[in-house]
């Protein structure tokens, strides 16, 4: 269907995804093991975060290289309407 295309920003958006996964599974364990929900809760925001993050790098990142391809390459002064649209995506 879509092309495959990879950007530079991939292998960090997977390296952060291998470490949110790796911190998820610690959860599953801290829920087997009957932690306190108080540290399972804390783990389990930082997995949360860590995707939150993985998502917003790869949004920008979209936004960055495969719009500029479909409406070309602006000029700084009059790329304020996707500058606007970048940083309301914070709130995805």
């Amino acid at each position: 269907m879509s092309a495959t295309h990879t950007h530079t920003s991939h292998p960090e958006i997977v390296k952060r995804l291998k470490r949110a996964e790796g911190h998820l599974r610690s959860v599953v364990e801290m829920i087997e093991a009957g932690r306190p929900c108080l540290d399972i809760a804390q783990q389990l925001h930082a997995v949360e975060a860590a995707i939150a993050n993985a998502k917003r790098v790869l949004i920008h990142d979209h936004l960055d290289h495969c719009l500029d391809n479909a409406v070309g390459a602006l000029p700084r002064a009059e790329r304020g309407p996707i500058e606007a649209f970048k940083a309301i995506t914070k709130y995805l």
